[in-house]
């Protein structure tokens, strides 16, 4: 039943995107461009290999393709599922726009040509007007509201012939070419700007936002206690090296008391990703740094990753807890760890402790919250949300979690939730820039 499902899911998906790349190719391919030219030609053979692409780097990694491959569909793949999303919604704001801007034009001039040579210069170029040197527009040219069309002509849903020509009689163009034109270029402009400004903010490294959280329990002697909070990192073929050195050195920057990784550091395996995570040895903070595992390393193998960052010099928290001077630390397995049999034991993270002592929980996902209350945790800090990453994303992200950003409280426990350092998928984020947080830990005895 599971399989049928996913697989009656993915026959959707799949004819979600035909139609949409359909539409698209129509609007912005077909109603741009003449017949049998080379930009349609272009236009028709991208329509076609981009989306190719694009399954291509959702698939190569786990399809075991090598890491130079799965670089090499990565990059052109996962934009184009970026510019895809924001030309789809600007398209389909622009279709009112287009349908007014038809009746304004036609209204206007019926004879239906927006544009052609001066009126001074003949098409032969003889200097005869061209009105003299070129038959008058025929009613089949008009692809305007209320002009007529040759006998079985096949119309498209606004009346217009379903295949327009690109130029007008007399060399201009149609009306209906010069509005997809010009509609069309402006979507185009809008998607690939917005696309260039969200990837622009992810490969120049996370900012750095601060939070204070009061603890009822903490000491006066812990009051200032600064933990750097970095989640989703995924370095991966994408984010790479590079990526992981500009994280270490913001986070050092900041000079934490203890750095928290809480997980989806990576989406690869280590044999692959070694060398890019290897930035993560220069991590500095007074009280060390630690790391529990998220979704992500369950899908490339957390055992392998788990005792990586330990030869890197950070301490995986397997749902295990340590005391701390002024409050307890503990860590939980990701709820993808279920499916092996290692999933989150809150019990053995937090079960025998001192409840007169404050607990700060490290946890991937925000949806463990309220085992988190269970076990009287004072502060939860988790990722996995990236804060929607793409608007309208945070909308869904909503429907999952019930935090996907932000300082909340629980009843006795307080949940921050990071929009993570990184990026899935996309390297490229819109309404959610990237972060990393330094939680400063107040007492109410100060």
């Amino acid at each position: 039943m599971t399989v049928l499902v996913f697989a009656l899911v993915a026959l959707a998906v799949c004819a979600l995107l035909v139609g949409v790349h359909r539409w698209l190719w129509v609007r912005l391919v077909r109603d741009t461009t003449a017949p049998g030219g080379l930009p349609r030609r272009i236009g028709t053979a991208l329509t076609i290999a981009l989306p190719l692409l694009s399954v291509a780097a959702l698939t190569a990694g786990r399809a075991g393709a090598p890491f130079w491959l799965q670089q090499t569909v990565s990059w052109p793949g996962y934009l184009w599922l970026a510019v895809l999303l924001y030309l789809t919604l600007t398209m389909l704001v622009a279709e009112p726009i287009r349908a007014l801007l038809l009746r304004r034009l036609a209204h206007r001039d019926p004879s239906g040509a927006t544009a052609g040579p001066p009126a001074e210069q003949s098409a032969t170029g003889t200097g005869m007007p061209a009105a003299a040197a070129a038959p008058a527009p025929s009613a089949a040219a008009d692809t305007g509201a209320g002009t007529a069309t040759e006998p079985g002509a096949v119309l498209a849903a606004d009346g217009a012939p379903a295949e327009p020509a690109a130029a007008a009689p007399g060399g201009g163009l149609t009306r209906r070419t010069f509005v997809a034109r010009a509609v069309g270029g402006a979507a185009a402009a809008v998607a690939v700007g917005t696309v260039g400004h969200g990837a622009y903010g992810v490969l120049r490294g996370p900012s750095v936002r601060r939070v204070q959280v009061p603890l009822a329990k903490l000491p006066r002697a812990a009051h200032g206690f600064r933990i750097a909070v970095v989640s989703d990192v995924h370095l991966g073929p994408v984010l790479g090296r590079a990526h992981a050195q500009r994280i270490v050195d913001t986070v050092n920057r900041t000079q934490p008391d203890l750095i928290a990784i809480v997980g989806d550091l990576v989406d690869g395996s280590v044999p692959d990703l070694g060398p890019a995570a290897e930035p993560l040895r220069g991590l500095t903070a007074r009280h060390g740094s630690f790391f529990v595992t998220g979704n992500h390393e369950y899908f490339s193998g957390a055992e392998q990753w788990v005792e990586h960052v330990r030869e890197l010099g950070l301490t995986p928290l397997e749902n295990a807890r340590r005391a701390l001077p002024h409050f307890d630390l503990a860590g939980v397995n990701d709820i993808q760890g279920e499916r092996e049999g290692s999933g989150p034991d809150f019990r053995a993270a937090l079960g025998d402790r001192d409840r007169s002592r404050a607990a700060v929980l490290l946890a991937h996902q925000p949806v463990v919250i309220h085992d988190a209350v269970k076990h009287g945790v004072d502060l939860q800090l988790s990722g996995h949300t990236h804060g929607g990453q793409l608007w309208p994303g945070e909308y869904l992200a909503e429907l999952a979690n019930p935090t996907v950003a932000g300082l909340e409280r629980y009843g006795d426990t307080q949940l921050y939730v990071s929009r993570g350092a990184g990026a899935w998928g996309p390297p490229v984020r819109v309404g959610a820039p990237s972060d990393i947080t330094v939680v400063e830990l107040a007492s109410y005895q100060a």
